[in-house]
């Protein structure tokens, strides 16, 4: 269920209200319509006011709402077959990522992405989406079986950070993604990866040098969490707001300043609203972009992939 955001709550008032108007027309009989309609008509221009002026720090509430779809959602809806694999062969498995080899629109895929939890206890299981250093080596044991049999990778990016726990930097957080950095920049394969919510750190970027990288409309992706860049920068993490600003994190800033390649639209005030519709578009995106890159021969698609990254970064002065 998802939490009520300081700017959305006219938004939900109003809906409230338009509720309490329909269920009293069913109980009573009397024809309100006409105060429906225009309820409806207020409502649709709040909402656009409200979703099309967003600052960065509300975009960035947005992408942790809970009742975003998580990627077993994801691969739900867009996989008729799926069959999930485990651990990293070397210390054990890591419920923060999954991954495993499913068919989208008939075409063999390996899919992974950071998965968090629906309530408490879930969350506890999943460690909130921040995942070990095993949950790491899982996903570049699944892309270097990808590779072998020539599937292509889609990952799905959704986490505040990898774990920063000592257990964690005793096994080699670090060297982890360090090594997935690696692997996935001359991976032979095809690879995508979707940021659904929260890109945060080094955490998501173990999963995201793709050939391509998208993100939904409201999601973020940074070095570093906004608290944690004005608790560093200001010493004071409730100006995290400004750092979000200062840092251009969200969905819009990553197309603008050549990190995204694309935006996917979210239904109008997020994701949770309408799941569905969300896996759909997704989907589309998806099965649109592995038919193109699948086309490309290896030698160009890693060349392509290697300019992409060198091109991140530069600018002009004036």
């Amino acid at each position: 269920m998802a939490s009520n955001l300081d700017f959305e709550k006219p938004i939900i008032e109003l809906e409230q209200k338009i509720e309490e108007l329909r269920r009293f027309t069913d109980e009573s009989g009397v024809d309100l319509s006409d105060e429906v309609e225009k309820l409806e008509s207020r409502l649709a221009q709040l909402s656009n006011s409200v979703y099309d002026n967003l600052s960065s720090w509300q975009r960035v509430q947005l992408a942790r709402q809970p009742g975003r779809p998580t990627t077993l959602e994801y691969i739900e809806g867009m996989c008729k077959e799926f069959v999930e694999l485990h651990g990293d062969r070397n210390f054990r498995d890591d419920p923060a990522i999954v991954g495993g080899i499913g068919l989208l629109e008939g075409r063999p895929v390996t899919i992974i992405g950071h998965q968090k939890g629906r309530d408490t206890k879930e969350n506890i299981y999943r460690n909130f989406g921040s995942a070990h250093p095993e949950g790491y080596r899982k996903a570049l044991r699944l892309m270097k079986q990808a590779e072998k049999f020539h599937r292509p990778v889609i990952l799905f990016i959704d986490t505040a950070g990898a774990f920063p726990g000592m257990a964690a930097e005793e096994r080699g957080q670090s060297e982890a993604i360090a090594t997935n950095l690696r692997a996935m920049a001359g991976l032979k394969t095809p690879t995508v990866c979707v940021v659904t919510g929260e890109g945060g750190s080094g955490g998501a970027l173990g999963l995201g040098v793709t050939d391509r990288i998208f993100a939904l409309e409201y999601a973020w992706y940074s070095v570093i969490a906004p608290e944690s860049a004005a608790a560093i920068l200001w010493k004071d993490s409730t100006l995290a707001p400004r750092a979000a600003e200062t840092m251009r994190i969200t969905a819009r800033d990553l197309l603008e300043l050549g990190i995204a390649d694309d935006l996917i639209p979210e239904p109008k005030g997020g994701a949770q609203k309408d799941k569905q519709a969300t896996i759909s578009v997704v989907r589309a995106k998806l099965v649109e972009t592995l038919a193109d890159l699948s086309e490309l021969p290896i030698a160009d698609l890693l060349q392509a992939r290697y300019d992409k990254y060198r091109d991140m970064g530069i600018y002009t002065e004036r």
